[in-house]
């Protein structure tokens, strides 16, 4: 056999053995990392996937939830974990907030991506008793009484306080017309609103569901692409000609330089997944915006988003490097 003839055959050996192992993957349990904690919406998201690629892929799926540093913890230690599948992280949009906060060095170019699985816009809410009848009543209201309205919704610096500021910001309204009251999340900004302590609050509508279906709370609008089905009578701020839209997202990535072949087999079993009337009820159930794009897709979207949260976290006065 020729020198030319023994390096094809071995070529040829090579790819098969490679092809096999991929194939054969998982042949052992994948650890999937929650850079938040327990009990909240995004280990919930993470657990149910997590049981639902268990039945897939028939190995376990433990979940560990590695908690601190406004998730530069868990999404450190996914990203630079081996690159062989075996660890898969949920990440959420604080991958394009924390390095630009001074967190941690990580960023979104320290993943590959799998799947995006959630989208839940901001909304902007008022009293329902409030006079502000549309979202162009409000802005007006604050433009003409600059440094009057309290805006609350997450801690400073947080995702819904994000929102607020490039909302204001494609408005055309300083972004420091009005103020923030930081809270620990969505829940004790409601009880703010509802007290009177604050006029507006950006969050989900998710979030204010039961309130707004109890008639003490009233959305002006949501910072979508397109309405909610949830709440189909709630406007996009594009709809009052603000060219903005602003959320949360989960989904599930892996170390750069994870193999291609298990990437796939990741994303075909996770696309299943959502595919499934299980997810769909499931996201529905617990008030979780339905999105999904590929590997590629994905990758561009955490992209942009490290962008765009950068110009917005300097109109804020957030950015630290």
């Amino acid at each position: 056999m020729s020198k030319m003839s023994r390096i094809l055959v071995f070529s040829v050996l090579f790819v098969f053995l490679a092809s096999a192992a991929f194939a054969a993957f998982p042949e052992r349990s994948v650890s999937v990392v929650c850079p938040w904690g327990a009990g909240g919406g995004t280990d919930r998201l993470t657990r149910f996937m997590a049981a639902q690629l268990e039945k897939e892929l028939g190995k376990p799926f433990p979940v560990t939830n590695k908690t601190g540093g406004n998730g530069a913890v868990g999404h450190s230690a996914g990203a630079f974990s081996k690159p062989d599948g075996y660890t898969i992280t949920m990440v959420t949009l604080e991958l394009a907030t924390m390095h630009w906060m001074g967190l941690t060095e990580l960023t979104y170019a320290d993943f590959d991506y799998v799947i995006q699985l959630n989208q839940d816009p901001a909304g902007v809410m008022v009293k329902a008793d409030a006079p502000w009848k549309n979202l162009g009543d409000l802005l007006e209201a604050v433009k003409a009484n600059p440094e009057k309205f309290k805006f609350s919704g997450t801690a400073a610096g947080g995702v819904w306080d994000l929102a607020r500021i490039g909302m204001l910001d494609k408005a055309g309204i300083p972004v420091n017309a009005v103020s923030w009251i930081p809270t620990t999340g969505a829940a004790p900004s409601i009880i703010e609103l509802l007290g009177g302590h604050v006029e507006v609050i950006t969050c989900s509508l998710p979030e204010a569901a039961s309130q707004i279906a109890a008639g003490e709370i009233r959305p002006l609008a949501i910072m979508a692409d397109s309405r909610d089905s949830a709440f189909p009578d709630v406007p996009t701020l594009k709809e009052s000609g603000i060219d903005w839209s602003a959320g949360t997202w989960r989904g599930f990535a892996v170390p750069k330089g994870t193999p291609a072949e298990v990437i796939d087999v990741l994303y075909n079993a996770m696309k299943k997944i959502t595919d499934s009337d299980e997810y769909k009820e499931f996201m529905s159930k617990n008030g979780f915006g339905v999105l999904v794009r590929g590997p590629k897709e994905f990758a561009e979207f955490a992209r942009q988003q490290d962008t765009d949260l950068k110009n917005v976290m300097e109109l804020g006065g957030y950015l630290k490097k």
